[in-house]
């Protein structure tokens, strides 16, 4: 396999910039400096040098293949990180036989083809690196973690067990297996549904708290939305006047509010009007709002043509002129509905499960209809070899999980479970 290099830190000028080798010929590259190797995983400063010209004093950090991210020899340049000595040490290693530079993500697809990341894994870490806010980070932080891998890793388990439970009794029904191996099968497949079911429920709301939830301010013209907008957001996001049905368009600012990932919408003001341009941003405006996930209604006593649910939060607009309620313009009550915003979309996260994307989704509702399915044949007579199929598509749904496909380990639990092969 090749040996791959490139910048593992951020682009731009920085204090540090991390360079990474990875492949068997990264030791090799190091040495290629005019240095001497440190010990693995022991950092050592070291002068690099490119034909008697020195380049850089860097940090040289080494891992052996089978201790690396990637799962191969792996070696990191920690040196200054001015655009011209990146550069300086990219160009030298580019003149280097065997090393070439590196494509996107491939140090990832490394790690993923030596086994050292499973995919939900991989989609963890981009996950990671994506995180604006704290949930996101614990989120992500969980399926880099193998949260996913280890639930998959279970239920893989009660399945093969199930399926070999039901093909030893057909295959080998003169051996010294359980006559009627129902019951077990049963609770098997009932415990893995369960989950599944837990889990293909919370992944919408997983999604939600990776790509951002989206909470729909609305209210009548002029009742204070983009004033209101302006001062969550900390900067003049929406236009703001005196003039009634100034926002036309929906305005989306996307910010940190109180650790979630929030995606504000300031709309068009909700009132009947003969201005087609104005009706048309009212209509989009209550369509968009209907799809959100949280509304916000600023009443200053006007007759909406939408009005909230139970589930909405309704606050009085425009108390700087007097009385309870919030103020985009003083910042009066804007703490308060803060935190009201904050405790709705909390209530509604703590029903993510370990799923984050739709593909997880549907690898858990095509694995449901199959254990369903399974369920059904195990009611009729002779029909083992049906459900034992079933269960098999089942596994290859939790396989699809993490990257995996492996139909050997059914033969392995039945010979390791029942000592059939005797």
């Amino acid at each position: 396999m090749d040996t791959i290099y490139a910048l593992a830190s951020a682009r731009g000028r920085a204090g540090i910039a991390v360079i990474r080798i990875s492949g068997p010929a990264a030791f090799d590259a190091v040495a290629s400096f005019d240095v001497s190797l440190p010990p693995v995983r022991q950092a050592g400063l070291r002068k690099l040098s490119d034909k008697s010209v020195e380049l850089d004093e860097a940090l040289v950090l080494l891992f052996e293949a089978g201790q690396s991210f990637t799962g191969e020899r792996v070696a990191e340049l920690h040196i200054h990180g001015s655009p011209a000595t990146i550069s300086a040490v990219l160009r030298a290693l580019s003149t280097r036989n065997g090393l070439r530079l590196a494509e996107a993500g491939e140090f990832t697809r490394r790690a993923l083809d030596n086994g050292c990341l499973d995919l939900a894994q991989v989609e963890g870490l981009a996950d990671l690196i994506d995180a604006d806010t704290e949930a996101q980070r614990r989120q992500a932080l969980r399926v880099l973690s193998g949260a996913i891998g280890k639930r998959a890793e279970r239920w893989r388990g009660d399945l093969i067990r199930a399926a070999a439970l039901i093909e030893a009794t057909i295959d080998f029904a003169d051996e010294d297996v359980p006559i009627d191996v129902t019951p077990e099968v049963s609770t098997l497949i009932a415990s893995v549904l369960t989950d599944l079911r837990v889990e293909a429920a919370g992944a919408p709301i997983a999604e939600r708290i990776r790509d951002g939830f989206e909470v729909a301010i609305l209210g009548a013209p002029n009742a204070g939305k983009s004033t209101l907008l302006n001062m969550l957001a900390g900067r003049e996001a929406a236009l703001t006047s005196d003039v009634a049905g100034t926002t036309r368009d929906v305005i989306e600012v996307r910010m940190d509010l109180a650790g979630l990932p929030v995606t504000l919408l300031d709309t068009a003001g909700l009132r009947t009007t003969d201005d087609r341009i104005e009706t048309l941003g009212i209509e989009r405006a209550m369509d968009r709002a209907a799809r959100c996930d949280l509304r916000v209604f600023l009443d200053d006593g006007t007759v909406l043509p939408l009005m909230p649910a139970d589930s909405d939060i309704v606050v009085k607009a425009k108390a700087d002129l007097g009385g309870e309620g919030v103020s985009g313009l003083t910042g009066q009550g804007v703490d308060v509905l803060i935190d009201t915003i904050r405790q709705r979309l909390e209530v509604m996260g703590s029903g993510a499960g370990t799923f984050t994307r739709e593909r997880h989704r549907l690898a858990a509702v095509h694995a449901i209809a199959a254990l369903e399915s399974a369920v059904n044949e195990l009611k009729g007579l002779d029909r083992g070899e049906i459900a034992a199929e079933f269960l098999r598509d089942a596994v290859g749904q939790l396989d699809s999980l993490v990257g995996r496909i492996d139909v050997e380990d059914l033969l392995g639990e039945i010979f390791a479970s029942f000592c059939i092969g005797k």
